[in-house]
């Protein structure tokens, strides 16, 4: 599978658990099939996540397509406004 989202189960936070429900929410109404990946099973996990968004603070939710970055919420956020979603995640041939 291609769309990887990485997310986290345990949080205070009540932003990323919403964002994390947005994302996933526009992604099933697209039936765009994606991966999930609970960072908070492991902090190996975390650092993956953070490597490949090239951020070593960077919080879920972040999106790749395979080992590809695809971006952060706020990217997710501005590609569906601009009804990019497909390209933004490099589903678009």
């Amino acid at each position: 599978m291609g769309v990887k989202l990485y997310y986290t189960t345990v949080t205070a936070s009540r932003t990323v658990k919403s964002q994390q429900a947005e994302v996933m929410r526009i992604l099933d109404s697209k039936s765009i099939q994606y991966e999930l990946i609970d960072i908070s099973v492991g902090g190996e996990l975390r650092d993956e996540m953070r490597s490949k968004a090239g951020d070593p603070k960077a919080v879920p939710p972040q999106l790749c397509n395979e080992d590809q970055y695809c971006g952060n919420y706020e990217m997710f956020s501005e590609a569906v406004e601009a009804d990019t979603v497909e390209q933004f995640l490099k589903l678009a041939c």
